[in-house]
């Protein structure tokens, strides 16, 4: 049974009260919806470049923004997968909050399997890994040094399972989701269960976990920009032990570590969007601040590519027709957008 142990410490309380705060802040503001979307799309690409970073990609931010923009990069096939990958597991996670469903194993499996698409055989894409498996450290002129050895693989399916079981407890228990993503992060590192992905794995649950649990920020925070500013702290904090056994003991400091981190980006979240919502908007805009999710993504591809159809906005939202049409006459009603032609030829452009 999984049953994680820490303490709630006075940091992590100050810190999970100041998170609260900042959230109504953030929430409230009223910013233009393309401010909005610019930063939503900065956030996704900060996600993606510190998340494969860590792991050793080389691509640096503005190749990565390229690759959102689904421009060509001249780069080697791995560092492109990788990252288009995480762009994929990032479009994942809006849709499974976006259609509710909850968090069970097939959920892990498939961040998985799009984490390591083309960068692993396809019989480990999504699957547990058939054997031993260990995190080492390779220096110039040393010895290998085994840093952790994950459980045995005849144990993770079981360990998987008592994981989600607590999960779903925990919402019932009205666990901090701060905490709950923080627990979620180091309990898919320390089974390690994939052989390879596991980080971008634990990384990418824990985000879908303060998505799906309301804290999502208006999605304009990227943790693991925290976490590769500085990468030996942070592998330092999640490094509690040698083997599962011993990191089943006391996890508060990586909790305190977490915690902190997140009330950082947070702050920085809020020191960005405050000039912006404190700026003059007139009353025709203030009607037009709040966009639904589906509203904001057909803005985005607008900014993109300058032009929408009707067929675009269906695979945008993956909708039906009659839906897409629905969406934009709602944009245009309210002057974000006009129509340019008339019956089938119909685009949309920014008004």
């Amino acid at each position: 049974m999984f049953n994680p142990q820490y303490k709630l410490t006075n940091n992590i309380l100050t810190n999970l009260t100041a998170i609260a705060e900042a959230k109504g802040i953030i929430d409230r503001a009223k910013i233009l919806p393309r401010q909005e979307i610019k930063l939503r799309r900065q956030a996704i690409i900060r996600m993606t470049h510190h998340s494969t970073e860590i792991e050793g990609n080389q691509l640096n931010m503005g190749q990565v923004e390229a690759l959102y923009a689904k421009k060509k990069v001249d780069a080697p096939d791995r560092d492109i997968h990788e990252v288009k990958n995480y762009l994929n597991v990032l479009k994942f996670i809006e849709k499974t909050v976006a259609e509710k469903q909850p968090i069970t194993e097939k959920v892990i499996l498939k961040i998985h399997k799009l984490v390591t698409d083309k960068t692993l055989a396809p019989q480990f894409c999504g699957h547990y890994r058939p054997g031993p498996i260990y995190v080492v450290r390779r220096r110039l002129g040393m010895p290998q040094e085994t840093l952790y050895t994950g459980p045995e693989a005849k144990r993770v399916s079981q360990l998987i399972a008592e994981f989600i079981t607590w999960l779903k407890a925990s919402e019932q228990k009205e666990i901090s989701p701060v905490i709950v993503a923080a627990i979620a992060h180091m309990e898919i590192a320390a089974i390690h269960p994939f052989n390879d992905g596991n980080g971008r794995t634990a990384r990418a649950l824990a985000t879908l976990i303060l998505y799906e649990r309301g804290y999502d920020f208006r999605r304009l925070f990227a943790l693991e920009d925290y976490y590769n500013t500085d990468r030996p702290s942070y592998y330092k904090a999640i490094n509690l032990g040698k083997t599962y056994d011993e990191r089943r003991t006391d996890i508060t400091s990586w909790l305190e570590y977490f915690i902190k981190g997140f009330k950082k980006e947070i702050d920085e979240v809020k020191n960005r969007i405050l000039p912006l919502s404190n700026r003059h908007v007139d009353g025709k805009i203030k009607s037009q601040i709040y966009l639904t999710p589906e509203q904001l993504k057909i803005i985005d591809f607008l900014d993109q590519v300058g032009r929408i159809a009707v067929k675009d906005v269906e695979d945008v939202l993956s909708c039906p027709r009659r839906s897409a049409q629905l969406q934009l006459q709602k944009l245009k009603k309210i002057k974000m957008i006009k129509a340019i032609g008339k019956g089938k030829t119909t685009t949309y452009i920014a008004n």
